[in-house]
Order: structure tokens, then C-alpha cells, then sequence
């Protein structure tokens, strides 16, 4: 059903508008005293609400409430404010039409010419953790209304949602009023704002709804975010690139930057990755990545005094030479002693939960090396969001449960005999290692470090070749995975002619008994999963 039309000849033209009569209704009270009390000095009337109208009266401004208008006290615990005609019919007017301002004349109305409206802080109250009914009561209703109706009534109303606006606002009152084309962009900014924040509402009911819901995906899937900053370019120089926060976050995008050069496009993706891999590990462990591929992953030495140090060292130890300009991920504090292993390792970016005061002093020395701090609530994302020509993919995060050692104990046996000196934590490492590479993957690995990885090959043969070249004399005795099932038996074979003891891959294949059979002929144990990690 289409709105009322006019004819054209109808409407007055109005360019600048006066000034005569505000609304104000802010959670974000920044600068609304200033404002409001620049709004006194130039004869306007203010009419505010609640709480703000008691912070515009602290600063000796005088205000009428919102009660004083339509008549009606505030109800329902404020649920119930400002939604009555007196308040509305004031919003909506339209004074280039003749008979509107006669109506409102009938109807004892006045008009407003500026409202200024933030809206709960929705956001925030979800990124506290509280409860879903403190939540829900953060839905605004009465202020996106009054945002709305003003942003539509723009040829008549400037409307203001946020402190930036205010500076505007003020200067237009020594211009006599506020003109259309910046009522136009203040309208704008308006319709954006209620947007983002009816998309984050959306989010929330979305992702709760999803995670009590194992059968489906939400029917429509919304995503809100806030540019942080422009990034000098995207993977390449001639790519235009931007960070987003996304509403809820809790990862790479709200990371505080310590020191360091500005991140780009691919220290983010890298970044990110390198996180992925190191908090996959329950233990004190640190990841090495170039291009999102791992260079190395390791766990601490148990004997060791500093084991987030001995973690990176042993990652490094993986591949020394594409470690160099790497970004690394640690999933504990950084230590005097891991920065003081990092001086001579030219190192693009680090990342982690915190850093000792005394490693942040190591790393001044190196003004280029970006150092982020995790934020103090970041956790695994629980869905991956892919972009596609047209539309998006949606899935769930491919994640380990706290319980993998156990569900390890489950694994299928298929040939030979667990050698006596691998344990079970050194499989679910060598398991969750071979997760953090690109598919076509292939892990080698021994007492819960890399030394070898195959990543990204269109075929598995050539993964398992190229771990084995880069574990060197490394590969003897080492434990093999692979993110998913081996079509042919060339791929182990070439894995147990170099020396690998242990075989993890999910099974499935039609020729799974050739790969048996030829595991049991070497004396090499092979477990299957029944799970594949592809990761594209």
C-alpha cells in the first residue's frame, strides 16, 4: 500500500529553517550540554526526556519534559515515552504543506525544526555478556521512531544522532538555521545509523536462535560492522582495503595495536590464521604463518622454565627460512625471553593475549614489528562467513571440543601397533597441526612441534612430498596427518619410505585397503579419524 501523494504545486519551499523548538533524548550524553546550552543562548526550546533532561538541567539549562508536552507520565518503566501525537505530529508535519500546518494549529501541536536522538546502547550491554532479558531491554523503540520520522521530515527537521553532528548543529545557529542540503546529510547519516543498529538487534536474535538450533541455518543472515580505518591497499597495491568491527566481536578486528607500522591487508589474514592455530592448543603454544600457511607450529617443552618461549623456538625450527617475515600468534603471554628470541628474527607482525612490560622493551627496539594485544574476551568464532560472487556461504567454525583426547581414544586403529613411545597427546597434536593448513594438507610431526608441512597442492602426493623435503632427516620416526582421505596409496608410501612411524587421516576412501595393506606390510600404525579438515 502506497503513502499519501501531493501535488507537486502544494509544497512551499523551505531551505533554511530556523532553529525555534528542539527534542532531545541521548544515551550518549557526550556534548549535550554543550550543545544544549548553545541552544538556550540562541532562544531555542528544549524538550528532553528522563535522564537527559536531568543532566541538560544540572548545567543550569532550562527544559521541558517530555511528560510537560503530551500530557501522559512516562510508563511501563520508560518503555513508554515519547510515542503520542503530540511528540510525533510535532515530527512528521510537514510545513511545506499549507493544510499540515494548519492541522497541527487545530490540533494544538507545535513543530520541532531539530531532534537530537542516540539510541540505547544495544551493542554494548551484548559485548558485556549480560543476561538476555537486560539485552532485550536495550531494544530501543521510541528513539529509532523519533529518528526516523525526523530523517523522513528532513525538508523541515535536521536530525542528530551522534556528538559529531552537534559542531553542525551549533554553527547553523549563527546561519539562522540549519540548510536542506545539510539536513539531507544529517538524514542520511540517520537512516544509517537505525540500520546498523536494527541489524545488530537482528544479529543477536540470529546467533542466539542458531545456537540452540542443530538442524538449520537462520533464514537471513545479517552482518553489521563499523569501518575502523582505511588499510593503505588490499593484497595487492592497487586494491582499495578496509577493517571493519563487526557488533559482538571479539577477535582480530578489536586487537589493540601496541607498537609497530600500521597493519596491512595481509598481516590481518595472516594474523588471524596464526590465531587459529595457536589457540587450537590447549597447552602454552605458538604459531609461525606466511600467506596463511603455517611455517610452524609447536607446543612448549614440559621440562622447560619458559615454555611460550620454548614454543617458539620450536616453531621456528620447522622452517627457519619462510619463517623470516612471518607473522606469529602465541596463546599465552609473551616473555622477556621469547622477545629476546625474536631480536634477530625479522618479524612482520605478533599477536597474543598479553606481553611482559620487559618484552615490550625488547620489541621498541624493532619500531617496524607490529605488536597486538588480544582483547581480554576474544574467543574462536563459532560461524565462518564467506563472501561469493552474489551472495554469502555460511558454516559452522570447524572447531575442536574441549574433549578431543578423549574422542582421540575413539579413533580406529586400521594397522600396525601405537608405537610405545607416542602418546596420545602427541597424535591430537600432530591432528589439530594439520587443521591450520591449506588443503591439500599434510603434517609431519614429533614431540608436539611441526617439522614438516605440505600445504596447497592440488594433489595429496605432492603435499606429502613437499613434508617430507622440508622435515629433511626430521621425518624418521615423526607422526603423519592429513586433513582428509588419500585417494591412493602413493601419498603414504612416499610418507613411509621417508621414515614416518604414524598415520592420521580420516579413511573413506574406495582404496582405503590398498593404504591398509601397505601400512601393515611396513609395520606402520595408521589411525582413522572418521573426520576430515579441509581448509580452503
Amino acid at each position: 500500500m502506497s503513502g499519501p501523494r501531493h501535488d507537486a504545486s502544494l509544497y512551499r519551499e523551505r531551505d533554511v529553517v530556523p532553529i525555534r523548538r528542539a527534542l532531545i533524548s541521548v544515551s550518549d550524553k557526550t556534548g549535550v550540554t554543550e550543545l544544549a546550552t548553545a541552544l538556550q543562548a540562541a532562544g531555542v526550546e528544549i524538550v528532553s526526556t528522563g535522564s537527559t533532561a536531568q543532566r541538560i538541567r544540572e548545567a543550569g539549562v532550562e527544559v521541558t519534559d517530555v511528560a510537560a508536552v503530551t500530557g501522559s507520565p512516562e510508563m511501563l518503566d520508560g518503555r513508554v515515552k515519547t510515542l503520542h501525537p503530540k511528540v510525533h505530529g510535532g515530527l512528521l508535519a510537514d510545513l511545506r504543506l499549507e493544510h499540515h500546518e494548519t492541522e497541527l494549529g487545530e490540533l494544538g501541536i507545535e513543530p520541532f525544526e531539530l531532534v537530537v536522538v542516540n539510541l540505547y546502547p544495544f551493542v554494548e550491554t551484548v559485548a558485556s555478556g549480560s543476561p538476555a532479558n537486560d539485552i532485550v531491554e536495550q531494544i530501543d523503540i521510541g528513539g529509532p521512531a523519533m529518528v526516523r520520522a525526523a530523517a523522513k521530515n528532513h525538508a523541515n527537521i535536521a536530525i542528530a544522532v551522534s556528538p559529531e553532528s552537534y559542531p553542525t548543529i551549533i554553527e547553523s545557529l549563527a546561519n539562522g538555521g540549519t540548510t536542506l542540503t545539510s539536513r539531507r546529510e544529517l538524514a542520511a547519516r540517520a537512516f544509517a545509523h537505525t540500520a546498523a543498529y536494527d541489524t545488530a538487534v537482528a544479529a543477536w536474535f540470529a546467533e542466539d536462535t542458531l545456537a540452540g538450533d542443530a538442524d538449520g541455518m537462520p533464514g537471513q543472515l545479517t552482518i553489521q560492522a563499523e569501518k575502523i580505518s582505511d588499510l593503505r591497499y588490499g593484497e595487492n597495491s592497487h586494491q582499495r582495503a578496509a577493517i571493519y568491527t563487526r557488533v559482538g566481536g571479539h577477535g582480530i578486528a578489536q586487537a589493540k595495536q601496541l607498537q609497530g607500522k600500521e597493519m596491512s591487508y595481509n598481516n590481518y589474514v595472516d594474523a588471524d590464521a596464526a590465531l587459529r592455530a595457536a589457540y587450537d592448543m590447549q597447552l602454552p603454544a605458538v604459531a609461525i604463518m606466511k600467506h596463511a600457511n603455517p611455517c610452524g607450529i609447536a607446543v612448549g617443552e614440559s621440562k622447560a622454565i619458559d615454555q611460550i618461549a620454548s614454543a617458539h623456538l620450536r616453531a621456528h625450527e620447522c622452517d627457519p627460512l619462510s619463517a623470516f617475515g612471518g607473522v606469529i600468534a602465541a596463546n599465552r603471554s609473551v616473555t622477556l625471553k621469547m622477545a629476546e628470541n625474536l631480536r634477530d628474527i625479522f618479524t612482520e607482525v605478533i599477536i597474543a593475549p598479553d606481553f611482559e612490560p620487559a618484552a615490550l622493551e625488547v620489541f621498541r627496539e624493532k619500531k617496524n614489528l607490529r605488536v597486538l594485544q588480544l582483547p581480554a574476551d576474544w574467543k574462536q568464532e563459532r560461524m565462518d562467513v564467506r563472501l561469493v560472487s552474489g551472495g554469502a556461504l555460511l558454516q559452522d567454525a570447524d572447531l575442536f571440543g574441549e574433549d578431543i583426547e578423549a574422542v582421540a581414544e575413539s579413533w580406529k586403529l586400521v594397522a600396525g601397533e601405537k608405537p610405545a613411545n607416542i602418546s596420545t597427546p602427541e597424535l591430537v597434536f600432530a591432528w589439530k597441526a594439520c587443521r591450520a593448513v591449506k588443503s591439500n594438507a599434510i603434517v609431519l610431526a614429533d614431540k608436539l612441534a611441526t617439522v614438516g608441512i605440505g600445504m596447497g597442492q592440488v594433489n595429496r602426493v605432492d603435499s606429502c612430498k613437499l613434508a617430507v623435503e622440508r622435515a629433511g632427516d626430521r621425518v624418521v620416526g615423526s607422526i603423519a596427518a592429513s586433513d582428509a582421505f588419500f585417494p591412493f596409496s602413493d601419498g603414504p608410501e612416499a610418507l613411509m619410505d621417508a621414515g614416518v612411524k604414524v598415520i592420521i587421516q580420516p579413511g573413506g576412501s574406495v582404496r582405503d585397503q590398498e593404504t591398509i595393506d601397505l601400512a601393515n606390510e611396513r609395520g606402520v600404525a595408521m589411525y582413522f579419524t572418521g573426520e576430515r579438515h579441509f581448509f580452503h
